[in-house]
């Protein structure tokens, strides 16, 4: 069984499980060479690494290119001032709602709701990659549900559909999930071994939209959608960056086993009291402070305070790094050390 499934389940992995994510836009701001250095020198970061031709080309996705707007299935306009890093939505199409009546949503066998999708050729990616790492999740896409409202109507609109119970919300919001089912039981009809539902809720202070909002028009099709990959007994792995401490618990209700939230921004002594055994903490290592500004030992300490703090034996942490232009080199080889070192922590 693969380490993160044994993380969730609380069921002794032999490392603590870490991801390390180096955005696109790092390499048109850092030396090639130094950062394929780094991940060479990485293994368990890097496990499949192998060093590409200098320089490095990437392909970003559609809606992360600098200068080019992008609309995507939905009909929602996309920009970015950074290539690599992902725009936000400033042409929402149902701004007015008048345009509800005529508004066609996407076709789920064409699109994953943001770009065009060959389902076959994913199904084979998918099996393949299953035979390759013994194991593989299933997801759909970053904000699914209640980003997806954002996307379409704005998110002052939106707040103020909530507030004055506008009915022509719930159909919207029943739109959005018929979509959106369609994409998760297709997913699990291929077999996978825990289920992703990333979707971000949390400002820097509290969450986006207040707990009585959220019970009322989006954990519903949460529940529904969760329900369908509890019925198949998966894990449900859920992400949002941000402040979520006043949704958690409903988050867990819905049925949520690994909770993926930032470390600083929620506070770890939090996490750590709130969370801990309760379900599988993944961890969002910091990318606000100590990685931009610290010191190589600062960081080192860090993530060593968040193991002692969160983990166990037993499982229940996860670790991420996702790093973006800024933090110093030596910063990032820091974290990718402390990273690498305490992965056995417990073992």
């Amino acid at each position: 069984m693969n380490d993160m499934i044994r993380a969730i389940r609380f069921e002794r992995p032999e490392r603590i499980p870490m991801g390390f994510a180096i955005n696109d836009a790092c390499w048109n701001h850092y030396d090639h060479s130094a950062l394929q250095d780094l991940m060479e020198a990485h293994s368990y970061l890097f496990p499949d690494f192998e060093r590409k031709p200098e320089p490095v080309e990437i392909t970003p996705l559609p809606f992360a290119i600098a200068g080019e707007p992008y609309t995507d299935s939905f009909g929602c306009v996309w920009t970015t001032t950074e290539t690599g890093i992902a725009g936000s939505v400033n042409g929402h199409p149902l701004a007015d709602w008048a345009a509800l009546d005529s508004y066609q949503p996407p076709d789920p066998d064409t699109c994953d709701g943001r770009v065009a999708c060959d389902w076959a050729q994913a199904h084979r990616d998918f099996k393949a990659a299953k035979i390759q790492y013994g194991f593989r999740g299933g997801f759909i896409r970053h904000g699914h549900t209640f980003l997806q409202l954002i996307d379409l109507r704005g998110y002052e609109n939106l707040m103020f559909d909530m507030a004055d119970e506008d009915p022509r919300l719930w159909r919207l919001i029943e739109m959005v999930e018929a979509f959106n089912t369609v994409l998760v039981k297709r997913q699990l009809a291929w077999g996978p071994d825990y289920f992703g539902f990333p979707e971000d809720l949390g400002m820097q202070v509290g969450p986006m939209l207040s707990p009585e909002h959220f019970r009322k028009y989006i954990k519903p099709s949460y529940n529904r959608m969760m329900g369908l990959v509890r019925q198949e007994g998966l894990p449900i792995h859920m992400h949002s960056d941000g402040d979520i401490r006043a949704l958690v618990d409903d988050l867990i209700d819905s049925g949520v086993e690994c909770i993926n939230l930032q470390d600083l921004v929620n506070g770890v002594e939090w996490i750590r009291d709130n969370l801990k055994g309760r379900v599988c903490i993944s961890l969002d290592i910091d990318r606000q402070k100590y990685i931009r500004f610290g010191t190589p030992k600062e960081i080192d300490d860090l993530v060593r305070y968040e193991i002692e703090q969160l983990g166990s034996p037993e499982g229940g942490l996860i670790m991420g790094a996702d790093i973006y232009p800024g933090p110093p080199l030596e910063n990032i080889a820091a974290l990718m050390d402390a990273m690498e070192r305490y992965a056995t922590f417990y073992t």
